[in-house]
């Protein structure tokens, strides 16, 4: 089969096109900018593009499959090509159901937690050799490629995202896939340039749940009012298995699980994660695997890429980073460093760069996110505002939304770096929580 990616240098794309590299496909593609380790791991596979721009000579008639990624725009002139020839045009979330629909899909979905479940369901599995395709949305250790595809595999765990699909398919992503099993870990509005009231979010749930193959089987947090909402408000039938923050203990630093089989000790921290936990147990019952082999694996679980992952600093200071922007994931992140690190000081850093936190209205979500820290701080670029056409954002505003007056907030790179090397960070324990890199933040030093 011969494919063609428009933006092949996405994140998410460039672990398709290695997967179907992989399964023996044809692959090729184009982007007007590649940037590491995309780059890198396309050069090794050799599907890396010659030079960076569109060139609409590369879509020819023997094409089978146009797969269109988000960066790309409406006008772009590889895709004008495709549709003049009439070629079959994938989203990325389209061509993962066409690779899956013989499969039984198992579809994580959630405002917050998706990542971790997914990265703990293909923990378990891999453990116990247990072999499924998959598509999750973080490096995870032991795996080569955010993507596997294969033909004999009767199991495939998405990772199911609400966002767009693409520049011409504005559905979610997660309503393309028809899961067989699905979980929903948690509902907190985001994603405000797309979904403009929380109601319009909230649908996009809705209608995931309304995909739930006949038959189907729901795993949900029964502990979000929102979840719950949506679970219940549903009209198509499927099986509902409710979960629950497990009980647990803080000992010596360490988290154990407290089980029927007894404690068992844990990698990981966090009331969020162990929720994440048990919604996870419950997917991988479903794929046949019980409590005690679970447990067996779970236990050497250390966390999905940039979610509460610690740094190893030169200093031997004591960092975790964690991808957390959204004000609820925010929210469960620092509660979560409170609880572990209850008498140690402790430093929390929120960079705000997506569309979302720099919007005034959606900034009201973020009161008391940064409270119960002994130091907080937030940083914005000025210039990510203007780059984005966005009206100026004081700090004074900032302190406002979040009802935090002691907090500390930096607009420009420079100031925080200069602060940043104030600290001594083999004192107190540091929480650095953004999508992006603090303007280019050099953790490890």
């Amino acid at each position: 089969m011969k494919t063609h990616f428009i933006a092949i240098g996405g994140s998410a794309m460039h672990n398709l096109a290695i997967a179907l590299k992989d399964k023996g496909y044809q692959v090729t593609g184009s982007d007007d900018a590649i940037f590491e380790p995309s780059k890198s791991r396309l050069e090794k596979k050799g599907i890396l593009p010659e030079e960076m721009g569109w060139f609409p000579e590369k879509i020819t008639p023997d094409i089978d499959a146009i797969i269109l990624g988000m960066h790309a725009h409406q006008d772009n002139p590889e895709l004008a090509r495709a549709k003049e020839l009439g070629l079959k045009i994938y989203s990325y979330p389209e061509f993962l159901y066409e690779q899956s629909k013989n499969k039984t899909r198992v579809v994580i979905a959630g405002s917050h937690g998706k990542t971790t479940i997914t990265s703990m369901i293909l923990h378990v599995l891999s453990f116990h050799e247990k072999d499924v395709d998959f598509m999750v949305g973080a490096q995870l250790e032991g795996f080569d490629c955010m993507v596997k595809l294969t033909q004999d595999n009767d199991f495939m765990v998405l990772e199911g995202d609400e966002y767009l699909s693409s520049p011409i398919d504005l559905r979610s992503k997660f309503l393309l896939y028809q899961p067989n099993i699905a979980l929903m870990s948690g509902i907190a509005w985001d994603h405000i340039n797309v979904f403009k009231t929380f109601d319009d979010y909230i649908e996009q749930f809705r209608k995931f749940v309304a995909s739930i193959t006949p038959g189907g089987v729901l795993v949900y947090n029964e502990e979000d009012p929102e979840v719950v909402k949506v679970v219940e408000g549903a009209e198509n039938y499927f099986r509902k298995i409710p979960y629950r923050t497990p009980e647990y203990e803080i000992s010596n630093g360490k988290v154990y699980l407290k089980t029927e089989m007894g404690d068992i000790p844990l990698s990981v921290f966090g009331a969020h994660n162990l929720l994440n936990m048990e919604g996870a147990r419950h997917i991988c019952q479903q794929l046949g695997i019980m409590d005690g082999d679970f447990y067996d694996a779970i236990m050497s679980f250390k966390g999905a890429s940039k979610r509460l992952e610690k740094v190893e600093r030169e200093d031997k200071g004591t960092l975790y980073k964690d991808f957390a922007h959204a004000p609820s994931k925010v929210k469960a992140t620092v509660k979560a460093f409170q609880e572990q690190f209850k008498n140690e000081k402790k430093y929390g850093f929120l960079e705000l760069h997506t569309y979302s936190s720099l919007n005034p209205v959606f900034l009201e979500q973020y009161n008391h996110a940064m409270d119960g820290l002994d130091e907080a701080v937030v940083f914005y670029s000025e210039d990510a505002l203007k780059i984005k056409r966005m009206e100026p954002i004081s700090p004074e505003l900032i302190k406002e939304k979040f009802k935090n007056e002691a907090l500390k907030v930096f607009t420009n790179a420079e100031e925080l770096h200069a602060y940043w090397e104030t600290l001594d960070k083999t004192k107190g324990v540091y929480l650095m929580m953004s999508s992006g890199n603090f303007g280019g933040l050099d953790l490890t030093k």
